[in-house]
């Protein structure tokens, strides 16, 4: 769940908040859009928390975040910066990441079929 304090790193920084590049910075919604009008968030956490509830990443973060976690997810577990990198997938992306240089854009896995 976010707390005030977690909101205290919301600000806009020059570094990626997961691996700490400088690089061009896109906003994460820590509780995902597409669930600020869903009743259980809404009471749970209010529209203002909600909204203001960003994490300042790298496109390369960002995009790995999405793809390793659903957005119920992403609210009801991973709603911080630390519990973002609690998660191993996360950490390692986030830990490889930060050993390349700021320019460096991996480039996209293949996607997998669903059979």
């Amino acid at each position: 769940m976010v707390t005030d304090d977690d909101m205290a790193g919301c600000e806009v920084t020059e570094r990626c908040a997961l691996c700490e590049r400088a690089a061009p910075l896109t906003r994460h919604h820590l509780i995902p859009r597409t669930l600020h009008r869903k009743p259980r968030y809404r009471k749970r956490l209010g529209r203002d928390l909600m909204q203001m509830a960003i994490l300042w990443v790298c496109r390369p973060c960002h995009s790995h975040l999405h793809r390793t976690l659903s957005e119920r997810e992403l609210a009801d577990h991973y709603a911080s910066r630390e519990a973002l990198l609690s998660h191993p997938d996360i950490r390692a992306f986030a830990e490889w990441l930060a050993t390349k240089p700021d320019g460096f854009v991996p480039k996209r896995q293949a996607r997998r079929r669903r059979s």
